[in-house]
């Protein structure tokens, strides 16, 4: 059970969540600046996860990320994890901002993989804003039959 609290009164997603999933399947990595309400909306990237008959397909929607700033790593044998950062827009002293709904900061998320995962041939490739992660899975192993003869 986890809680995570935002507290940027001018953004309507700044409320106190509750996931209970959140230990399960993913975590988050706060920022150690002050600004980690610029963070918070960035922190949680949103992926899809399905499962094909030939492998386990991640989309992760990563919009203004260049590849250099995110890594895809296998960790304690069969967990996926995708992290990343994405940086603020430089700001100039002359510049008189109106609005700010792009959020940046860094992004972490953590997936279990199942047994039939093939984990030293994961294939990720990032490709107009979505990064696309590919584990194949392994043959399921067939049941071996042996024929009996019938005596009489």
């Amino acid at each position: 059970m986890s809680l995570v609290r935002r507290s940027n009164v001018f953004d309507p997603f700044s409320m106190d969540l509750w996931d209970p999933f959140d230990s399960m399947f993913r975590s988050v990595v706060p920022s150690s600046s002050s600004s980690d309400s610029d963070t918070a909306a960035f922190a949680n990237a949103r992926i899809d996860w399905k499962e094909t008959p030939e492998a386990h397909v991640f989309k992760a929607d990563l919009p203004g990320v260049k590849k250099e700033e995110v890594k895809v790593e296998v960790e304690d044998g069969n967990v996926l994890v995708i992290s990343g950062q994405r940086s603020k827009e430089k700001e100039d002293k002359n510049d008189r901002w109106h609005r700010v709904e792009r959020s940046s900061g860094q992004f972490m998320r953590r997936f279990r993989l199942p047994e039939d995962a093939k984990v030293e041939q994961v294939k990720a490739g990032l490709e107009n804003g979505v990064l696309t992660v590919t584990v194949p899975k392994a043959e399921g192993k067939k049941p071996e039959v042996k024929s009996i003869q019938i005596s009489g």
